[in-house]
């Protein structure tokens, strides 16, 4: 019976922390408008610099990617970014850690994990909200990049794939902001991971570029690891680079990643409660 009538108090907490959280995302409304519109204009310099590579080849491809491939590339990376990036999570979570502001999460009922994913969708929703207008506008003017609409079970994948990516990034950074628990300072970890996001997520270039250009033995890992999930592979299923047995086995993969970074961000969680000592107000 205990159960029962605690979960509409549960539903009903986590009712009033996104509506809270979606409120506070509402006064920034115009800087999520502005600030979207403003990160499109980076790609105004890939297209000059990649329409420079492609020439001086002739019409010819990279790794299977043309000119105009490469351009879609990076608008929907961008996409796919605005997906799972989560900026300041891993951060703020150490820095609660550190200053004692996790204490609150501890004696009161509410999920640490539970209360920042909420926030966390209240935010995306928000953004999307409000930056729909932009990614349309900039997505119409490059029209003529994209290749022709992916059929009904591509578009499905490529959803999947962003909602996967959205859920995968919240995880394996809050699973990073942990780590707080253990070391009194995270920042020149967290800054190594932004490096390496950068790079192996597939937002400097597509990872088939590496393709011939790492080791051999090395490749496999490119389509194994975690971080390609986050900007490339969604990317990459849209263009049809992806698809097939490999399609469906990439999906897997990336459930699979999601799973594993769930269990242990929460089995993170609970070892550090376990660990923590506060002290005084």
């Amino acid at each position: 019976m205990q159960a029962t009538a605690a979960t509409p108090t549960a539903l009903s907490a986590g009712w009033t922390i996104f509506r809270t959280a979606v409120q506070e995302r509402l006064v920034y409304r115009g800087d999520f408008a502005l600030g979207t519109l403003m990160r499109f204009l980076p790609i105004v310099t890939q297209i000059f610099l990649w329409t420079a590579v492609f020439n001086s080849l002739n019409g010819g491809t990279i790794n299977g990617f043309s000119g105009d491939d490469v351009i879609a590339y990076y608008l929907l990376t961008m996409l796919g970014r605005a997906f799972s990036s989560m900026p300041g999570l891993a951060s703020g979570i150490a820095l609660q850690i550190r200053e004692g502001e996790i204490k609150k999460f501890m004696i009161q009922p509410i999920d640490l994990l539970d209360y920042l994913l909420l926030a966390r969708v209240a935010h995306k929703l928000v953004y999307y909200t409000v930056a729909a207008g932009p990614f349309a506008l900039v997505f119409w003017l490059c029209g003529d990049y994209f290749p022709e609409w992916p059929p009904g079970h591509v578009w499905a994948a490529f959803v999947a794939s962003l909602l996967m990516g959205f859920a995968l990034g919240f995880f394996l950074e809050a699973t990073l902001g942990m780590i707080g628990f253990w070391f009194l300072e995270v920042s020149s970890l967290l800054f190594v991971y932004m490096l390496a996001n950068f790079f192996f997520s597939g937002h400097m270039f597509p990872l088939d570029f590496l393709e011939g250009a790492v080791p051999a033995w090395a490749e496999p890992f490119l389509y194994w690891q975690p971080l390609q999930f986050l900007a490339y592979f969604p990317a990459a299923v849209y263009l049809g680079k992806i698809s097939g047995p490999d399609l469906w086995q990439g999906l897997a993969l990336q459930a699979f990643w999601v799973t594993f970074f769930v269990v242990t961000a929460r089995v993170a969680m609970r070892r550090g409660f376990a660990r923590y000592s506060g002290f005084g107000g």
